[in-house]
């Protein structure tokens, strides 16, 4: 079974936490603080494996998870960290949030391993908080959170040139006769029910990578059919040639054809349409000579004005595809060669600061509620106590970042004194 979308949930390892402990030895009554810090937490890695051509693995499990960093321990010894997850994909495929459906990263061309999650750090043990003041900090540093993400696997195949059409007009007999593809044939609609590649070998000339893409119908666009689920495959493709029943056996008209088949392109993605385009009138060695002629003026009048070029071909007898392939290689010289990679649109937002550790003590001599740590810091380094709103902001810090609850459990009165860092305010409740 062909899969080339996927919907999983990844989540990185959690940064190990920071431990408080104090060398406890004989003949050592006042240790110093020993505690370690704990290990990076695994990160979440994709990586292109050219041996897969399909999501086939992500099928039937959804949930992802790196290895948590371990916590610090006592003697100043650190916490190991967790391993990495790696995530085998094959190459074109495009990651997206899943919610907002950007684009977080295209493993594709140049772009063959990335870190998608970031392991959380390892929170600092509490030997790293000892000062001249605090001798004996009894708080360390929680670990970094873990990342996570809901995200959509996208495969988009990567070929210079791809062919569409209706079912059933000769793209995979076309593919298999000048790769080295071996698609399933047979003469029946929606044979193809994945996309094929194989690299064209002009010998003389560079080859370059075609693709038959399933057959599409009416409706395509709007998920009718298979067309929906392999539109996507074109976007990739630098020239789309239009494979059509020239000779009519099955009684389509080819100019309906490719004005249908340019019509769901356009619905699907208009830009699209701005891809350079041949058409290839297959089948025709099931007509005779005059015929050929007629049905060759007949799609030259409609489709060459418009700079589109004419070949008539038998992909069953080869009759005209090397004139077809030689076109198609002068048309790709002539093209910009950079390829078609999707820039990355989602920037996981992670706060750096809120895992900061702090302590709410009560001070029996001095008769003050102390807060201290990290956290606190870091806050008095960027707020202007001595402002309204700089006032406002801190009590809604003290709020949020649940230092009120932990005054009120110490059994705070109003109008006892709060001591942060040589700062003293008198506590009053709202």
């Amino acid at each position: 079974m062909f899969s080339d979308t996927a919907r999983i949930y990844i989540r990185s390892g959690k940064g190990g936490d920071g431990h408080v402990s104090f060398r406890r030895e004989k003949f050592v009554p006042d240790g110093g603080p020993d505690g370690g810090d704990g290990g990076k937490g695994g990160d979440v890695i994709f990586e292109v494996d050219k041996g897969l051509n399909t999501l086939n693995d992500y099928r039937y499990r959804h949930k992802f998870t790196a290895q948590n960093g371990e916590d610090g321990k006592n003697k100043r010894c650190s916490g190991a960290n967790g391993e990495d997850l790696i995530l085998k994909v094959p190459e074109g495929t495009v990651i997206r949030e899943a919610s907002s459906g950007k684009v977080v990263a295209d493993l594709s061309h140049n772009n063959l391993r990335q870190v998608i999650l970031k392991g959380g750090r390892g929170g600092k043990g509490n030997m790293h908080y000892a000062t001249s003041t605090m001798q004996a900090p009894k708080y360390a540093q929680p670990g970094v959170p873990a990342q996570e993400l809901e995200c959509v696997l996208e495969l988009k195949v990567i070929a210079d040139v791809g062919l569409v059409g209706f079912p059933n007009v000769g793209k995979s007999t076309l593919l298999s006769r000048v790769t080295n593809a071996d698609p399933k044939i047979a003469n029946y609609h929606f044979t193809t029910l994945n996309p094929n590649l194989g690299v064209v070998d002009l010998g003389d000339r560079k080859g370059f990578v075609m693709a038959d893409i399933p057959g599409l119908i009416e409706g395509a666009s709007e998920g009718a059919g298979l067309g929906h689920e392999f539109l996507k495959h074109i976007e990739r493709t630098r020239v789309l040639i239009h494979i059509v029943d020239g000779a009519s056996v099955e009684g389509r008209d080819p100019i309906e054809d490719i004005a249908k088949i340019n019509d769901e392109l356009r619905l699907f993605n208009p830009s699209l349409m701005d891809k350079p385009q041949v058409i290839a009138a297959n089948k025709m060695d099931a007509v005779d000579e005059e015929t050929q002629n007629e049905i060759f003026e007949k799609l030259k009048a409609e489709f060459e004005p418009k700079g589109i070029k004419v070949f008539i071909i038998s992909a069953v007898s080869g009759a005209g595809v090397k004139e077809l392939l030689y076109h198609v290689y002068d048309m790709l010289q002539g093209m910009d060669q950079t390829p078609v990679v999707y820039e990355p649109e989602f920037v996981y937002e992670q706060d750096s600061g809120a895992n900061l550790p702090f302590t709410v003590t009560y001070d029996e001599e001095e008769h003050e509620y102390v807060v201290e740590g990290p956290r606190i810091e870091r806050m008095l380094g960027y707020t202007n106590l001595e402002s309204e709103k700089g006032f406002d902001f801190f009590q809604k810090f003290l709020k949020d970042n649940g230092i009120l609850d932990e005054l009120e459990k110490l059994g705070i009165q109003e109008k006892d004194t709060v001591r942060l860092y040589g700062w003293s305010f008198e506590y009053y409740r709202e």
